[in-house]
């Protein structure tokens, strides 16, 4: 057996000149483009879309991830899109946040709300997962590399779970939040059904403290790729000094057998890891996974809120 191969790419900024060289490194040292898309395919590029925020909080993944990879992709002859179903807000709104509209809709790039929910077996459940999602021919994974309350840090993994249409998200936290292994391998359930067929995580400006919203930007500087998202959580977890065994997306995949996390079978490609890992990263105070039913009720009104006050907003500027 082969080692699992995880590219790391030093990349301090997001100028578009450096980012682009940075993610041709990230696809050429895993194969090359042509080895995930084939000219033609419909590619969904999966950012993290969270909640309406800008870039400079650093809690979705960065509008110039979204955009030089999109561009990449065109240039190759892909149909790349860009789709998410946000915790709050939709996908729009989100990407509005971000700035990040009109630079797509300059390189022809549609924006999707991961919505048209089918009913999917996943680990002896039935999940809602868009019928976007499931339709595009190749799914790119471009998660935001963050501290998160509820399980530690999110990384690679827990990205897909955008896939599942809407308040549908806050449900699975109500129905398997009460033990964290079967959040998590529902988790897992739902990566390895959407099989994307690469990760890139955003660890150029990374999060640190209470996220995956609300905590602090703080630069980190890598773009960390592989097709095992398992070897990309092990490495980014030794980026800034987190035990990967107190991740429990790592210890549901070692349960199940999923992926690589024995650093002696994964291959660093690219730029070396560093001797000295991040020092100061503030890892998150942890709180319950589970959502009580009241949490969900209060969530799904938001929700509703929030889409009923952008829709007036929209009819109100025509």
């Amino acid at each position: 057996m082969t080692d699992t191969i995880v590219v790391l790419t030093k990349c301090s900024d997001y100028k578009p000149s450096n980012l682009s060289e940075a993610l041709r490194k990230q696809f050429d040292l895993l194969g090359g483009l042509q080895k995930f898309v084939s000219k033609g395919d419909s590619v969904l590029l999966k950012p993290n879309f969270i909640s309406p925020r800008s870039r400079h909080d650093a809690a979705q993944t960065d509008p110039a991830i979204i955009i030089e990879t999109a561009r990449l992709l065109k240039d190759f002859g892909a149909k790349p899109f860009v789709g998410d179903s946000p915790a709050w807000g939709s996908v729009f709104t989100c990407a509005k946040k971000l700035k990040l509209l009109d630079p797509l809709r300059k390189l022809n790039v549609p924006v999707k709300q991961l919505d048209k929910p089918k009913r999917c077996k996943i680990n002896g459940s039935s999940v809602s997962i868009s019928s976007v999602a499931i339709e595009a021919d190749v799914i790119i994974n471009l998660p935001k590399f963050k501290s998160h309350q509820q399980i530690v840090a999110t990384f690679a993994v827990k990205n897909m779970f955008g896939c599942v249409c809407g308040k549908q998200k806050a449900l699975w936290h109500f129905r398997k939040g009460k033990k964290t292994e079967d959040f998590c391998q529902l988790l897992i359930g739902i990566y390895k059904f959407m099989n994307p067929a690469l990760t890139i995580v955003d660890g150029i400006i990374a999060m640190d403290g209470p996220g995956p919203i609300h905590g602090r930007a703080r630069p980190l500087g890598w773009l960390i790729g592989s097709t095992d998202p398992i070897a990309c959580e092990a490495i980014c977890s030794k980026l800034v000094d987190i035990n990967p065994c107190s991740l429990p997306i790592i210890k549901a995949a070692t349960q199940i057998g999923f992926g690589c996390s024995n650093f002696e079978k994964i291959t660093i490609a690219g730029d070396t890891l560093p001797q000295m890992p991040c020092q100061d990263f503030e890892p998150a105070p942890l709180i319950p996974l589970r959502f009580t039913f009241t949490h969900v009720c209060k969530s799904i009104t938001k929700q509703i809120f929030l889409r009923l006050k952008a829709a007036t907003k929209k009819l109100l500027r025509h």
